[in-house]
């Protein structure tokens, strides 16, 4: 590994000093389970990495009338150990139970996750699904853009020279809403999704229409995807598998998945739109209060 400057700030303004200084030539570090392994590769070398990892406003996991607010450096085993993040925010634990073992867990964050921007992030798509918005701070204030919109490309996002994501925030959950995230892996052995889904949504108050949708996708295209026509067609519509089929194929038809070693296209676009069939049962099962059965990290 190349030789780096060590920086550890003490106050987010401090930390935007040091990364407007050095105009690109930073890299924040939260967790670091991304970076470390992307600077001994040499896919990065940054002359200074800037710890964020104990900066208060980074480490935030509240809920207020505003919804709950997770900062950009709380590791995943605060999130899923995180009461209401169990009871109303699932599809965000299922995600953070699979991010690697429980060593990576003590360390990575959705926040880490989010900013390295890999189409096949497990926290993303569960961020899309649950309305999350970013909270970003710069030299020129504070800005915040929705998760959906963040990711720009492969390893690429809305981020500017100097800027940092702060926290993400959550909406507050309505009665008779439940989500959930799953992915596909080809074996146990390659932690990766091949396709993953996440779903949020919200039923009438028989439980037996959709009052509102949101479905994600991720490791399909460039970027995780929402999946706004899909979502949109659940609207007002009876729960049943005629409607399940129609969103799963609707979110097929924005896939643009490419071949690998993981899987071919054709392959991704047919197991995308099973596993949004599956998530959205889960995520109407969870909504209605009842025990799907699902081991997370599993």
């Amino acid at each position: 590994m190349h030789a780096f400057d060590y920086q550890a700030p003490t106050t987010v303004a401090e930390a935007i000093q040091l990364l407007a200084k050095h105009n690109g030539t930073a890299r924040p570090l939260a967790g670091g389970t991304d970076l470390i392994d992307q600077m001994r590769v040499g896919r990065f070398a940054p002359e200074v990495v800037i710890d964020v990892k104990k900066l208060k406003e980074l480490n935030v996991l509240s809920v207020d009338a505003d919804g709950l607010h997770v900062g950009a450096a709380v590791p995943c085993y605060r999130i899923y150990s995180d009461e209401t993040v169990n009871s109303q925010y699932t599809a965000l634990a299922d995600s953070c139970h699979i991010i690697g073992g429980i060593q990576i867990q003590s360390r990575a964050s959705i926040g880490g996750n989010l900013c390295n921007s890999g189409p096949a992030a497990d926290s993303t798509p569960s961020m899309i699904a649950l309305g999350g918005v970013c909270v970003i701070t710069g030299p020129d204030g504070t800005r915040e853009v929705p998760v959906e919109s963040f990711c720009t490309g492969p390893g690429k996002n809305v981020l500017k020279p100097g800027e940092l994501l702060v926290e993400v925030r959550f909406p507050t959950r309505p009665a008779n809403s439940g989500s959930h995230y799953r992915r596909m892996i080809p074996r146990n052995e390659m932690d990766i999704a091949v396709v993953g889904v996440g779903a949020s949504v919200v039923l009438d108050a028989s439980g037996q229409k959709f009052a509102s949708a949101r479905i994600a996708l991720g490791a399909v295209a460039p970027t995780p995807l929402f999946a706004q026509a899909a979502s949109a067609l659940l609207a007002g519509q009876p729960v049943n598998d005629e409607t399940l089929d129609k969103a799963a194929t609707a979110a097929r038809e924005i896939a643009s998945p490419i071949t690998d070693m993981r899987g071919t296209r054709e392959y991704r676009i047919h197991v995308t739109g099973v596993l949004v069939k599956r998530v959205l049962q889960a995520a109407v099962a969870r909504a209605r209060g009842e025990d799907i059965g699902y081991c997370r990290g599993h």
